[in-house]
């Protein structure tokens, strides 16, 4: 009685490393790239509906990207331009006599040969676009709302008010990172309590202290109390300080440096990525910030910032998109800008600041 025998089934193949890391490194990069385009989606839109008209807006079978029909003059008269199909090949031509299932059109770029019957219902023909922005939305917006008033107000209360955070959060994240107190550990805790208490639970007792001095209507409200340092600031601040070696403070002190010497000439400059990293991050904050400016300086439009001049503005032109988008762009050229130039000092601070030395 024969026996039947095993044939091996051969084992299939297997990646080798170096494949393995093209493939992670092809699919990192495809996801990076499509969530880099989810991000950007919105910023496209704004671009291309500001450098649009009213009617390109609401043109029907409109591009993306502004745009506006092709028309041709033909005997003094101004006609659309349509995509033909004609033997497999598509040409722009101008429809002059409309017919239900034949009409006639003529070729801009050999008008001397006449009028060209064609068999078929025009009305599935698609219209031919050409690229069409309008800058005037842009010198509209800012001529409307007094962009250099507003520009100038923002300039002077985000400045002022990084300069007077950055650098209060710099003195107490000093104090935390390098002195021994008594309950240093509980007064820490107490300020970072105050990063998670809601800023509307002080709003009422705040807004009424500051009415109760005559400050409202005024920049004080505003920039007073970002002297006082910040809870998250001090925490970004501390914890890089906690990373820089005290043996630097220690031969500071043999040379006679007092602590404000060694916090000037020691302390800050190691901690450029971090003190950089907290500016722009209040002034990011500043620049946009809309609740407060709206708060304490109702009635007084000559000091508004952007934020509510903006506001004002799309109140003025509900409806009209592409001029609140001119508006809005505007009004953000100048952070990114800063965070163009900026961008490698900002991303090592956050890194540096989250992780200990």
């Amino acid at each position: 009685m024969a026996t039947a025998t095993m044939t091996p089934q051969p084992s299939p193949p297997r990646i080798s490393a170096k494949n393995r890391k093209r493939i992670n490194i092809v699919l990192l990069t495809t996801l990076t790239a499509v969530i880099l385009a989810i991000f950007l989606m919105p910023l496209a839109y704004g671009v291309m509906t500001s450098l649009k008209t009213e009617a390109q807006i609401s043109s029907i079978g409109a591009p993306w990207y502004p745009a506006s029909p092709v028309v041709y003059e033909y005997e003094g008269r101004e006609y659309d331009v349509y995509e033909v199909p004609v033997d497999g090949n598509t040409y722009e031509w101008a429809l002059v006599n409309k017919g239900r299932e034949a009409s006639e059109f003529i070729d801009p770029a050999d008008p001397s040969a006449g009028l060209i019957p064609w068999e078929g219902r025009w009305r599935t023909l698609e219209q031919a676009w050409q690229f069409d922005p309008v800058w005037q939305n842009f010198v509209d917006a800012w001529n409307t709302i007094n962009f250099p008033l507003l520009l100038r107000n923002t300039v002077f209360y985000a400045v002022v008010s990084t300069i007077g955070a950055v650098s209060s959060a710099a003195l107490v994240a000093y104090g935390f990172a390098r002195y021994d107190f008594p309950h240093k550990s509980v007064l820490f805790l107490v300020v970072m309590a105050t990063i998670i208490l809601p800023p509307m639970v002080t709003l009422v007792p705040t807004y009424t202290f500051f009415n109760r001095i005559g400050w409202v209507g005024s920049w004080w409200p505003l920039i007073v109390p970002q002297f006082f340092a910040n809870g998250y600031n001090i925490f970004l601040l501390r914890q890089f300080f906690l990373g820089i070696p005290r043996a630097l403070d220690e031969a500071a002190m043999i040379d006679g440096a007092g602590h404000f010497r060694i916090f000037w000439s020691i302390i800050l400059p190691q901690a450029r990525p971090a003190l950089l990293a907290v500016t722009l991050f209040h002034f990011f904050f500043a620049w946009n910030d809309f609740f407060g400016p709206l708060i304490y300086l109702a009635g007084n439009p000559d000091l508004y910032p952007i934020t509510v001049g903006l506001n004002g503005f799309q109140g003025l032109y509900e409806g009209q998109d592409n001029l609140i988008q001119a508006a809005s762009l505007t009004a953000s050229i100048i952070p990114l800008i800063v965070f163009f130039f900026a961008q490698r000092a900002f991303i090592q601070g956050v890194v540096i600041t989250g992780v200990e030395k």
